[in-house]
């Protein structure tokens, strides 16, 4: 395969367009010339409207599109572009190298609790100094997948009391293997979580009691990072406004589900809303405040599914393939 890369691509993410050169890549000029004559085209984000004409016709995009907000794709289609959403990999065992979702996921729980320790009131660790000892700080965590495990680890790591919420059987056995409590082990449901192993909806009751064990625990915490997402659907709403006023003044919220819906009723996407001195933070795309780790990460997800598409040297789309065709979101004319 030859590959050209956009001048400039790598920069904010600390890459030189000399380093992609050394690894044999040819440096385009602008977008447009780094599209012209591909047969693959690798991207981040979705293509804009202005982009999808400089897509060269039957050749196949591959690339984030976040279910709800992506372009039309039949735009693309009617080009005879076939285009791969990256969040559509399987989580099968062979497809784990390729599974941006969760890569990128271990850096936003990472993150998000280096955000909410920088605004709140308190340290996260137990200090014992000359002017007094300090007690550790609560962490809670609701959703215990790829981020909520992460931002457990970070959360211990950096000295917080830590507990965590999770409706999967499964994530009982994962929080505690961290050092962290594990709460609601009353409503655990072995058929709450799907074969690719995300939670599945609750029903009504089920929300109810998950609700009730959330609004109890949470009034104590001083930092709660929520990450419950269902693929395909708004993010349940787990924390209330009346469990917001609940919580002491100084506390903080970070919703790694903002860009879903958000799992906090008073959530604002890429905003900070304070009610009652609770801060409620809804980042958006936080890896991206991680670039050179994300870059590398998600990289080596695409790498690894390149190598899938190839066949002989020859770029193959086959929608009868376990992994290929789960991700076709849009198919060309063949």
């Amino acid at each position: 395969m030859s590959v050209a890369v956009e001048s400039g691509a790598g920069v904010a993410a600390g890459f030189a367009d000399s380093m992609y050169e050394e690894a044999g890549a040819e440096i385009a000029a602008n977008a447009a010339a780094a599209l012209q004559g591909a047969d693959l085209v690798c991207k981040v984000q979705q293509p804009q409207p202005s982009e999808i004409s400089a897509i060269p016709e039957g050749s196949t995009v591959v690339c984030l599109l976040p279910p709800g907000v992506a372009p039309d794709v039949s735009a693309l289609a009617a080009r005879g572009i076939t285009v791969l959403a990256l969040e559509r990999v399987p989580r099968i065992t062979r497809a784990q190298s390729m599974d941006v979702l969760s890569s990128q996921a271990t850096i936003a729980g990472y993150k998000a609790v280096l955000l909410g320790a920088s605004s709140m009131v308190k340290l996260l660790p137990m200090l014992t100094t000359a002017a007094g000892s300090i007690p550790p700080a609560r962490a809670f965590v609701i959703g215990a997948g790829v981020a909520g495990l992460q931002a457990i680890a970070t959360a211990r790591r950096l000295g917080a009391v830590v507990s965590a919420f999770d409706v999967r059987p499964a994530a009982a056995e994962q929080v505690k293997s961290l050092g962290a409590s594990f709460v609601g082990g009353e409503v655990l449901d072995r058929e709450a979580e799907t074969a690719g192993g995300y939670a599945k909806a609750q029903s009504e009751d089920e929300q109810a009691r998950t609700l009730d064990i959330i609004a109890a625990h949470i009034r104590d915490q001083d930092l709660v990072i929520t990450t419950a997402q269902i693929p395909g659907r708004a993010a349940p709403r787990l924390i209330t406004a009346a469990m917001v006023e609940s919580m002491n003044a100084g506390s903080v919220i970070v919703d790694l589900a903002s860009e879903t819906g958000g799992n906090c009723e008073l959530t604002r996407r890429g905003e900070t809303v304070v009610a009652n001195g609770v801060s409620v933070i809804g980042p958006v795309n936080l890896p991206s405040t991680v670039p050179m780790h994300a870059s590398m990460m998600f990289s080596r997800n695409m790498e690894t599914l390149i190598r899938h598409l190839l066949h002989e040297g020859e770029l193959r789309v086959d929608a009868d393939d376990e992994i290929t065709g789960a991700m076709i979101v849009g198919r060309g004319a063949a």
